[in-house]
């Protein structure tokens, strides 16, 4: 699948303060990674939900109390996968989970070790709320557990929680990349106990899950977090993240609409990661 970019120009001394503030907007819309450069940041959206009315509207009304300008290209998936693997580093997660790519030589010492093809599925540990949701799982406990990993990325969550002892596993993106880029690295891992699905949440199943981690934005978290409440066992377990601190306030209001308590949080850059639990 080839994807869009979208290069945005900062104008201005305070780029970074800018920038975030870019992003946070433009999560409302199907992008699926935001990149930092030194001349402002780079935005990557399927070719499939790409619908350039509204990213320009939404890109020219942004400018009417910013300084940028942007670039909107075609990004084919060769060109992609060469730029990610230039720029790929591993990534150890909190000295016990070691992430890497299979070019990358493996290291002694770590508890786990997983190894993520480079592409272009969102959730390779770099970005904050992927690491953030990554230090839960070790916290945590999750021996013979059933899990959900929603919008799984690369499926690095669910072949973590698998490694950590959760014996059912179904992990879920409605990106076909996504998805087969899952596939391919539950394999590599060697995870036999993994379900992967192409879809939304209407593949959520109804039978009581011990566990849902969702990694994905503030929109799509709200729109199915009542589907996240209706599948999780009594005393069950909600990892969520992909939003900022300002965000926590709207998440926790809609979760407790059904019957799901916030248990604590995750911060970091001012991205956000939370626990909560279904009374």
């Amino acid at each position: 699948m080839n994807y869009i970019q979208t290069e945005i120009f900062i104008e201005g001394e305070n780029k970074t303060e800018t920038g975030e503030i870019l992003v946070a907007m433009l999560s409302e819309h199907p992008f699926e990674s935001f990149d930092e450069t030194e001349t402002g940041i780079r935005c990557f959206m399927p070719v499939n939900v790409f619908k350039r009315e509204e990213i320009v509207e939404a890109l020219d009304q942004l400018k009417s109390t910013m300084s940028f300008s942007y670039e909107i290209t075609e990004i084919e998936d060769e060109n992609w996968n060469k730029k990610w693997e230039s720029n790929y580093d591993p990534v150890l997660i909190d000295g016990k989970c070691y992430i890497r790519a299979p070019f990358h030589e493996a290291i002694k010492g770590a508890e786990y070790e997983i190894v993520i093809e480079p592409k272009m599925s969102f959730g390779t540990a770099h970005h904050e709320t992927t690491s953030m949701m990554i230090s839960y799982i070790l916290e945590n406990n999750w021996d013979n557990l059933s899990v959900l990993d929603m919008g799984c990325g690369t499926g690095v969550l669910a072949i973590l929680a698998s490694m950590k002892g959760a014996t059912k596993l179904l992990a879920i993106d409605n990106d076909e990349w996504a998805f087969s880029n899952t596939v391919e690295n539950l394999e590599r891992n060697n995870i036999t106990n993994t379900k992967a699905l192409q879809g939304g949440k209407e593949l959520i199943p109804d039978q009581i899950l011990d566990v849902i981690l969702a990694n994905i934005n503030r929109n799509i978290l709200l729109d199915q977090i009542e589907k996240y409440s209706q599948s999780l066992t009594l005393g069950g377990k909600l990892f969520m993240s992909g939003f900022y601190e300002e965000d926590i306030p709207v998440i926790v209001k809609e979760a407790g609409k059904y019957n799901l308590k916030f248990i604590d949080k995750k911060i970091k850059n001012k991205w956000v990661a939370v626990k909560m639990e279904k009374g």
